[in-house]
């Protein structure tokens, strides 16, 4: 289909999600989606995320079967309110039930590699929410757990799910684009300085720029590269709470495919990636999401839109790839190597820029700095 994409309006990334969610409520669903046998989830969290995937799930006639939580009234409540039939009192309870297959992980960032260590040495498949871990060395001990134990760990960054990307790769991978020369990735929110205590700056809460969104802007340009980066410069602004809060950076791999990348928690930028190859160039709005792109091509000048998937149904996308992994599809299960090159550049970076959390105490001690915000 040729011509010019249609405008977008912009919105926070809840009300984005509300309107996505809107988007698809009256279409049937589509029959397609979940190809894999059906298993058995439970989400650890009742924040945002873990509501939007009750709500995803709801739209295919599915329900999450167990939700735990830190407080059990919260836990009871989310069960209440979207049909989920078993509410646990502790997390124990969740890994020993053996009606559950896998748990979703929806808590912040430095909380994962617990939730990991545990459901993974019980037997459970895991997708977990982005960041999948603080740093490298933890991505690495939760893939070895989860190959000791024979089960699938999947990181839900979006971008790894959306069908418009496999579409998208597809094309890539058959020569059609020629090869990428570049990637120019950029991300810009505007959070307030009002309650520094808050996810975005605080460093107990494994804040900053990088975790939060730097995974999003990471993980478009990797997709389309043909290996992982082995160079990075970069510059980075630290907030008062010392986290990284603005950011440009730029990564080569042995094949020459540059990546350029601005990130910022407190200016307002566009969610633009623009992949720009031999034969044309690939822009991408509202990438983590994206259920559209643009071609433009050298020759001509012609555009060409390309369009699959819907942003509405993002996280049932993740569902489907795990359980798509786990009844053995080689692709979807090879999605954490993607994570584990993004999150080697995340640690590379923050380490570059002296940003080291609480739970990394020991590294910034040898690396003879302090953590962030002491």
């Amino acid at each position: 289909m040729s011509g010019l994409s249609r405008p977008r309006t912009a919105l926070d990334s809840a009300a984005a999600a509300d309107a996505a969610f809107a988007a698809v409520a009256g279409k049937p669903f589509p029959a397609d989606l979940f190809s894999a046998p059906r298993l058995n989830w439970a989400v650890i969290g009742c924040g945002v995320i873990a509501n939007q995937m009750a709500q995803t799930l709801a739209l295919a006639g599915r329900h999450l079967v167990g939700v735990a939580n830190r407080t059990y009234d919260k836990a009871r409540a989310f069960a209440e309110r979207y049909g989920v039939e078993r509410v646990y009192k502790t997390y124990a309870e969740l890994y020993a039930d053996p009606a559950i297959d896998a748990v979703y992980i929806t808590t912040p960032h430095n909380t994962h590699i617990a939730f990991l260590r545990e459901a993974l040495a019980a037997g459970k498949h895991v997708l977990c929410e982005k960041s999948i871990t603080l740093n490298s060395a933890e991505l690495a001990e939760a893939r070895a757990l989860a190959a000791e134990h024979g089960v699938v760990l999947m990181d839900a960054t979006t971008i790894l799910h959306m069908p418009l990307y496999r579409k998208l790769l597809a094309e890539a991978r058959s020569g059609a684009f020629g090869p990428l020369t570049l990637a120019q990735v950029n991300f810009g929110s505007y959070k307030e300085y009002g309650d520094l205590t808050n996810r975005f700056y605080n460093p107990r809460l494994a804040g900053g720029a990088m975790l939060d969104i730097g995974v999003y802007a990471l993980t478009v340009a990797r997709l389309f590269m043909a290996s992982a980066p082995d160079e990075v410069v970069s510059l980075a602004n630290r907030a008062q709470t010392g986290v990284d809060e603005t950011s440009g950076f730029v990564t080569r791999n042995a094949e020459g495919e540059l990546g350029v990348f601005s990130l910022s928690l407190h200016a307002k930028q566009p969610k633009r990636a623009l992949l720009s190859f031999d034969r044309c160039y690939v822009e991408i709005t509202d990438y983590p999401r994206a259920d559209r792109a643009v071609i433009t091509w050298t020759a001509d000048g012609r555009h060409e839109i390309v369009e699959a998937g819907e942003e509405g149904y993002a996280l049932a996308y993740e569902v489907a790839d795990l359980e798509r992994a786990v009844a053995g599809d080689a692709e979807a299960a090879g999605l954490i190597d993607i994570a584990a090159d993004v999150m080697d550049v995340m640690t590379r970076l923050r380490y570059d820029w002296g940003v080291y959390y609480p739970e990394e105490r020991a590294i910034a001690e040898a690396a003879g700095v302090s953590v962030a915000g002491e």
